[in-house]
């Protein structure tokens, strides 16, 4: 696996690959990787001739200082498991070679899925993905990208930014399946900091999901959304939302309108947990 940490020797080494007609695969992390991350390292490796992971915790899309300054580092593991599951590049820039000086911040116009459920919890979180993601898929120039459904909002954010950059139909965006524990509980790298007695508590959340899909064709949306709120309440959690939406909007979906995708996000202890689930 070859590691790079300049844009240069990344794109340098990029461009050969391209002018050999090789197709790139590309996966962006922030470290801490766990095996949902390496389930899109597969899936990289089986469409792709080159596969590139990046490793880079973007400041500008923390809202929380000490989400940023506790996100966990893992970086020897991180290499050791992308050694294992034979990713061939990774690129781990400093925050000077992602935004190098005079890179000029812009806005993006992502319409209401920037605002809602995450985003109204997490004013400009949205920008800073899609700046830091604008920025890698400029030095990548992949020709596959790929992220988990677990953070499906983020997601369509980025569908978004594909359409209003022009890459729609240049660079294929894969949505993955969230891979789980055994038990139910969604893979993320936040469940490093929760204890013994937290993590048991966390299976709540694919539970109330659970709950929301059996009844989904013969309840009110508004009322599996209220029930699972509570039962949330009732296991100790800080409950942001429970929401039903159209997919590609995130807005409140009527009555057994399909697709649809329950999201969740509530807090246990210090660590904040989402997930979700598609219902077709």
């Amino acid at each position: 696996m070859y590691i790079f940490k300049t844009a240069r020797d990344l794109s340098e080494f990029l461009s050969q690959s391209r002018a050999g007609g090789q197709t790139i695969g590309f996966v962006p992390t922030m470290g801490a990787l766990h095996p949902g991350h390496l389930s899109l390292i597969r899936e990289a490796r089986a469409a792709n001739a080159v596969t590139v992971c990046s490793i880079f915790v973007n400041p500008t899309q923390f809202n929380n200082p000490d989400d940023f300054t506790n996100y966990p580092s893992t970086i020897d593991a991180d290499v050791e498991q992308l050694l294992t599951a034979g990713c061939d590049v990774l690129f781990l820039p400093p925050v000077a070679e992602v935004y190098p000086a005079g890179h000029v911040k812009r806005h993006y116009d992502l319409g209401p899925v920037e605002t809602v459920l995450e985003g109204a919890f997490r004013p400009g979180h949205f920008q800073g993905v899609c700046q830091v993601v604008d920025r890698l898929l400029d030095l990548v120039a992949p020709d596959r990208l790929y992220l988990g459904q677990k953070d499906f909002q983020q997601c369509m954010v980025v569908r978004r930014l594909l359409e209003l950059t022009g890459r729609q139909g240049k660079t294929e965006l894969v949505i993955v399946p969230t891979m789980r524990e055994e038990d139910g509980l969604a893979m993320s790298s936040r469940n490093l900091r929760l204890s013994p007695a937290q993590r048991s508590a966390a299976l709540a959340l694919s539970r109330a999901l659970d709950r929301i899909r059996t009844g989904f064709d013969s309840n009110d949306n508004r009322a599996l959304e209220q029930a699972a709120t509570e039962s949330l309440r009732s296991d100790g959690f800080r409950v942001d939302y429970v929401a039903i939406c159209a997919p590609e909007t995130l807005l409140p979906l009527e009555n057994k309108q399909k697709p649809a995708v329950a999201l969740i996000a509530a807090t246990i202890g210090p660590v904040r947990l989402i997930d979700n689930m598609v219902i077709e």
